[in-house]
């Protein structure tokens, strides 16, 4: 097979960019190890920054978004028993965030791709980019016992944290910088009218916790616990007293709990890999960085990697232009480090680090206080919140 562009990974940023590309005639194949519905069954979160949600428009997937999902024109901080809430529109000049559930992004991104005939190829196993240093890269694959080559001009890894693009560089190029946390988050999905119309991050000495929504009867929440931590060492009716423990307790009152439809650990990483680019082959998403989800920055992160690229193709493709292809990695790095940058301050912020002291506490607690006192800081997270300019 022939085609301009070859994409592993059929998560959002994958079939995102496959869509944008589709609609302006420039061929593409997409390649997921995965079937659709193990995809399709991956729970993430959903807090969509102005950005994210208007290239969904232009990639014509918005329309499901636009009608249910929620904007939030602001979220709560809790500590010390009380709530103070940070004004998204006030301090951005009018911007907001949309709460819509990175499931029915996928989905709504495939639905997409099924109507435009979108070569998704699901179930490829054992991926392999060849060539990348040359002008003619390409890409194999296994279905069932039968081999195939797609001849390319450019590789596109979108494939996560532990696909083959990564790996791919060698790793004399590769410079990997890391952070692992001392703790994890347990969340739980539960069919529950949300305990607030907007997200509440909680900061507590107990250990962090945050009430967020997927819809008006569809609640996701999750607390912080120690690495060692099972799911099975948390029944539902232990989470939900726990988590009353970390919210005011007006919040704690009110708090409607339920059956959890779903239950998960995640351990907290922030990880970048330089470059981004390397020959043909271009990095994105979670095949390149993540950050913690406090601050909702990972699948944010990886739609401005998207945007950079499409509009490098595009320039490409169109002008002739390699402008942006030359300085994609610098371009999206740039960003990258940013949101590494506030997501690492959110979670120093609202965390209980088990090796903290007396200092750190108080670090803590006056940071806060000067957060709450200043218009400025305030700003400063809004607009990292809804999203710093592309």
């Amino acid at each position: 097979m022939k085609t301009k562009v070859g994409i592993i990974g059929g998560g959002p940023s994958g079939l995102l960019l496959s869509q944008l590309l589709h609609l302006k005639g420039i061929d593409n194949i997409l390649l997921e190890k995965h079937s659709r519905d193990y995809v399709l069954g991956r729970i993430r979160a959903g807090v969509l920054e102005h950005g994210f949600a208007e290239l969904m428009r232009e990639a014509q997937c918005g329309a499901r978004m636009d009608a249910e999902g929620e904007i939030h024109d602001g979220f709560y901080i809790a500590h010390d028993g009380m709530r103070d809430r940070v004004d998204l529109k006030k301090y951005t000049g009018g911007n907001s965030v949309v709460v819509y559930g990175q499931t029915e992004v996928t989905r709504d991104l495939y639905e997409a791709r099924d109507k435009m005939g979108g070569a998704v190829i699901h179930e490829a196993q054992d991926v392999t980019p060849h060539d990348l240093k040359s002008d003619a890269p390409y890409l194999t694959y296994r279905l069932g016992d039968e081999p195939h080559r797609i001849d390319c001009d450019y590789i596109i890894g979108a494939d996560g944290f532990h696909g083959v693009s990564r790996k791919s560089i060698p790793k004399d190029v590769l410079t990997e910088y890391e952070k692992l946390y001392p703790f994890g988050w347990l969340g739980v999905l539960s069919r529950t009218k949300p305990v607030s119309p907007e997200l509440i991050y909680a900061k507590n000495e107990r250990g962090f916790a945050l009430c967020s929504l997927r819809s008006q009867v569809l609640s996701r929440y999750y607390i912080q616990v120690p690495l060692t931590d099972t799911v099975e060492d948390w029944s539902d009716e232990a989470f939900w007293d726990e988590l009353k423990r970390r919210l005011p307790e007006d919040v704690a009152e009110g708090l409607i709990t339920g059956p959890s439809i779903e239950k998960s650990i995640a351990p907290l990483r922030s990880f970048v890999a330089e470059p981004m680019r390397y020959g043909n082959l271009f990095l994105a998403g979670d095949a390149a960085h993540i950050v913690p989800p406090t601050g909702a920055r990972g699948l944010n992160s990886a739609a401005s990697d998207i945007y950079y690229l499409y509009h490098a193709l595009l320039d490409h493709y169109q002008n002739g232009d390699d402008t942006g292809l030359e300085e994609y990695s610098q371009k999206a790095l740039a960003r990258v480090w940013k949101a590494q940058r506030f997501s690492w301050w959110m979670t120093s912020l609202l965390h209980t680090f088990p090796d903290s002291i007396a200092y750190d506490k108080r670090l803590q607690q006056t940071d806060l206080e000067y957060l709450f006192s200043s218009d400025a800081a305030q700003t400063s997270l809004a607009e990292n919140y809804v999203g710093l300019p592309f």
